[in-house]
């Protein structure tokens, strides 16, 4: 029998890994579903150094839905320890990994460089950093990128195909065809589904047959606001901001959301209703997947990009004049000596690092601030205590009061909400065996409500529960 075991993202929306062990042939393969990174606080920092141990050079293949670093953050890490078999991913995700895995291997070295200052100092034990650039270059290698719809043979005489998520650039559904016990069992994973009322993506495909659902349910708990009505808060909050002479950032992730809110931006400086003329995308890897994006038209949605190519008379320059792409870290400090009349929108989404910290340190005092909120934020998290309603947090070592207004517009979500969950899980025919993951408890167990309410039973794995297949 085959079985799955859920080795992360389970009652929490980071870390996601799960292991698939084939045990019909001799020798039996194991294959690892996602090898994301945790994220968010000091407990995520001691769960990503644990090592692999022996999985590492057990694993017979990687199977990877899409590119966000908590999916696929330790890829590297794995590597590291010895790893060396393939990486199937879809072949946009494979661009993105370029850009996203030499950041963070980056952020890390800088990360653990400041850190080792202090602990020196404090004849402390020096800190290692989980992998580096080799390491990331031996990972793009080992990568063998596939099309939506293109059957690959894994393993054990197992099978995969990709499906378009419409989450971000490359995301994807996973289907597993997977041989259990003497006969071939169907495995859906759903990776991270996207929100159909977001821009630039298409919309998640629906499966239909399926033995075992594997399914996100980061929203399990509510549904966005429609995106007119979060058009007209986020156009409201600009406005209100620069009324007030104040800045307004906005800690958006490189890959997706940051993509989404520029092309709002676009619209509302088209439809001449953006008061704001300096708008500063400050994070070099959002720029480059920006630029990504921009190469990869073919695969984003023809009847969003063509609102902008009529607005900007089909020339993209003109798609945003007054965006101002600040790479080096000489530009991103001159944007605090900007006082208002700014909107400025730099990593990382959950305010757990990167650029975004030092324009709080230089923002989040000042009334006249607005902090817009536009993704999850994890719990541990600085955007988590900012979105909880923190008075006073701690930024870069300095305790900061909250004085800024602090906005949470969720209808700019690239996740599925309740009711689009409820509906993508009501397409399977045959009443497969459903497991959500990718969720806080809260919001696991409303889903798991809605979905008992449209008959469709569902089980909350543990961490470490192993289940036949």
């Amino acid at each position: 029998m085959a079985t799955l075991t859920f080795q992360g993202a389970v009652g929490e929306v980071t870390g996601s890994r799960y292991l698939i062990e084939l045990n019909d042939t001799e020798p039996s393969h194991k294959l690892l579903l996602e090898c994301g990174l945790h994220q968010g606080g000091p407990d995520a920092e001691r769960v990503n150094a644990r090592p692999f141990g022996a999985l590492a050079r057990q694993l017979s293949a990687v199977v990877l839905s899409h590119g966000h670093l908590d999916h696929a953050g330790l890829l590297p890490k794995l590597v590291r320890e010895g790893y060396r078999g393939p990486i199937h991913c879809p072949w946009d995700t494979r661009d993105l990994l370029e850009i996203m895995l030499a950041d963070a291997a980056f952020v890390m070295a800088k990360d653990i460089e400041w850190e080792n200052k202090w602990r020196t100092k404090a004849d402390k034990p020096l800190l290692e950093v989980l992998y580096d650039l080799d390491d990331v270059e031996r990972t793009l290698k080992l990568c063998e990128p596939h099309g939506y719809g293109q059957p690959v043979s894994l393993p054990g005489g197992a099978t995969l195909v990709f499906r378009d998520a419409g989450h971000i650039l490359g995301s994807s559904i996973v289907e597993l065809g997977l041989p259990s016990g003497g006969r071939q069992r169907r495995l859906v994973f759903s990776g991270d589904l996207g929100n159909p009322s977001s821009v630039l993506m298409k919309e998640p495909e629906k499966i239909h047959e399926a033995d075992v659902v594997m399914m996100e349910s980061t929203y399990g708990d509510r549904d966005h606001r429609p995106l007119e009505e979060t058009i007209e808060e986020f156009s409201q909050v600009l406005e209100e901001a620069h009324d007030a002479g104040g800045n307004v950032l906005i800690p958006a992730f490189a890959v997706g959301r940051t993509q989404e809110i520029l092309y709002h931006l676009s619209v509302l400086y088209h439809e001449g209703r953006l008061k704001q003329q300096r708008i500063f995308l400050d994070s070099p890897m959002a720029i480059r997947v920006t630029e990504l994006y921009a190469r990869k038209r073919k695969s984003l949605n023809r009847e969003d990009l063509k609102v902008l190519n009529v607005a900007a008379q089909g020339d993209p320059s003109q798609y945003l004049p007054v965006l101002r792409l600040t790479r080096s870290v000489e530009e991103s400090m001159a944007i605090n000596r900007i006082h208002g009349g700014a909107i400025v929108i730099a990593g990382a989404g959950m305010c757990n690092g990167g650029r975004i910290l030092h324009h709080f340190r230089y923002n989040l005092a000042k009334p006249s601030t607005r902090v817009v909120i536009v993704g999850f934020q994890a719990a541990g998290t600085l955007g988590r205590q900012l979105v909880d309603g923190a008075e006073r947090v701690k930024v870069l070592g300095d305790e900061l009061p909250v004085k800024a207004k602090i906005h949470t517009i969720g209808g700019f979500s690239a996740h599925a909400g309740q009711s689009h969950l409820v509906g993508w899980a009501g397409a399977f025919r045959h009443r497969p065996q459903f497991y959500l993951v990718h969720g806080e408890p809260s919001a696991q167990k409303a889903l798991q409500t809605a979905l008992a309410e449209s008959g469709i039973e569902a089980d909350i794995p543990g961490y470490g529960d192993c289940v036949s297949l």
